[in-house]
């Protein structure tokens, strides 16, 4: 059997229409869906980018001890594990984190191929690109920030000495990422025991799809075209038509996003891989759009709406096709889970739990509840009727950014514990701790019993 998957980066749970109504326009994810199993209650586990890949790769449960790292030497990642059992294997991604110096996110594939220019990427370093018309069209300062000014503004201005080349669709990033996907695929046809992790950076910000796109979502739009705000509070920042133009662009790269993973199902179909591959969609994490007050990833707030996660797995010969499955599954639940469909042991070390009884039937569940950490800042956890967060030290924002930290860390990103009712408030808006303080206080034990029974050896 072989394995195919497919991560987006930064996509919303609420936003595919296999999911229900959705902002943006999925249309192959959907037919996508109508052939695999979709998962309801998937959660990220270690957030934002490079916690959940590892937590995805390892097969095992980062809060406590991993943040935003490198591998180190003792990890055993899936793709190291899966080549000394006879796979052949292949990263094909732009996203530029797994990329930058020591941070080796490529270990253990047979072949890397890294799509250049993402985000903040340096590698157009021509300073003498002109980018003062592209700043003045899409860029809008934060005026309650003014000390990170020059930060965000060098940031945009490599973004654009990026993209400065970009004339066609097939330039953009994206379309290179599935093209080079594609063009492996072609070259491995006819063999078994192969290992793809298509890696997009899409619908990661900066969210500046193909005009028209752009066009189609927000037509008639006369301000400036906010591509890349930054990550702040919207108060006092973005009017309200500025952060519906935000949306609709990160709607629009949505769809962008489903455009070109339809043509990369669509290739591996026409070369004969689905009667006998796995294939897996899903996301590292979701994306704040002012749900509580802020956009981008600018605290270390384990919501719903950054949380929650898109997974589909279309079995070999689309076997239970359109199957919903409502138990908990995460991150670390994916290694254990590919390699029990391949027959193999799992990794020493792992902590995730293979959810492969739960599509067999042999069980309905693998947990009974699901957590989610900012290594070193904050800790949730839910179960079917609650949400519980707790705060753990004040920290800088998972851009690594410093923040001006005031002594109450509530001060700066909201309440020290927080309790919502899932089922009466599936957005998480409403803070009822107050009222639930045994409810609260049962809800951290279960936690921190939990993290504590991890162990990373």
């Amino acid at each position: 059997m072989n394995v195919l998957v497919i991560v987006a980066d930064s996509l919303r749970y609420d936003h595919l229409a296999c999911h229900g109504p959705s902002p943006a326009e999925t249309p192959n994810l959907a037919s996508f869906a109508t052939e695999s199993l979709v998962f309801e209650n998937c959660y990220a586990e270690g957030l934002p980018t490079l916690p959940a890949r590892t937590a995805m790769w390892q097969g095992r449960f980062t809060g406590p001890f991993r943040g935003w790292q490198s591998f180190e030497p003792a990890d055993l990642p899936i793709a190291e594990w899966l080549w000394g059992r006879g796979y052949t294997s292949a990263l094909v991604t732009d996203v530029y984190h797994m990329h930058k110096p020591h941070m080796n996110f490529g270990r253990g594939f047979d072949e890397v191929y890294f799509i250049r220019g993402q985000e903040y990427d340096e590698w157009i370093v021509d300073k003498s690109i002109d980018v003062a018309d592209g700043l003045r069209r899409h860029f809008k300062p934060c005026p309650s920030a003014p000390e990170y000014l020059a930060h965000w503004r060098r940031n945009f201005e490599q973004y654009l000495r990026n993209v400065s080349g970009r004339w066609r669709e097939e330039d953009y990033f994206l379309p290179r990422v599935v093209e080079r996907a594609i063009q492996w695929l072609e070259r491995q046809r006819g063999r078994d025991c192969l290992f793809l992790w298509v890696d997009c950076f899409d619908p990661h910000e900066p969210w500046d799809p193909p005009e028209e796109l752009k066009a189609k979502y927000d037509p008639g739009y006369e301000g400036i075209d906010i591509i890349d705000p930054v990550p702040a509070d919207v108060a006092g920042y973005l009017t309200p038509e500025e952060l519906q133009h935000v949306q609709r662009m990160y709607a629009a790269e949505v769809e962008f996003v489903d455009r070109w993973v339809g043509r990369l199902l669509d290739a591996a179909r026409t070369l004969g891989y689905l009667d006998n591959t796995l294939v897996l969609f899903t996301s590292d994490h979701g994306e704040p759009l002012n749900d509580h007050g802020v956009v981008r990833k600018c605290r270390p707030w384990n919501y719903e709406e950054l949380a929650h996660v898109p997974l589909l797995i279309r079995l070999p010969g689309a076997e239970q096709a359109g199957r919903r499955i409502e138990a908990f599954v995460q991150h670390p639940d994916y290694a254990p889970t590919l390699c029990d469909f391949l027959g193999l042991d799992v990794p020493p070390g792992t902590t995730g739990t293979s959810f492969r009884p739960i599509i067999t039937g042999e069980c309905d569940s693998i947990r009974d509840f699901a957590v989610t950490a900012h290594h070193g800042a904050s800790w949730t956890i839910r179960t079917d009727q609650w949400t519980y967060q707790m705060m753990l030290r004040p920290a800088p924002s998972p851009q690594g950014v410093p923040l001006e930290v005031p002594e109450n860390p509530a001060d700066r990103f909201g309440a020290a514990r927080e309790l919502f009712n899932r089922q009466t408030d599936p957005h998480e808006q409403c803070n009822v701790v107050d009222g639930y303080t045994e409810i609260a206080d049962e809800m951290e034990l279960k936690l921190r019993r939990f993290m504590a029974s991890l162990k990373w050896e």
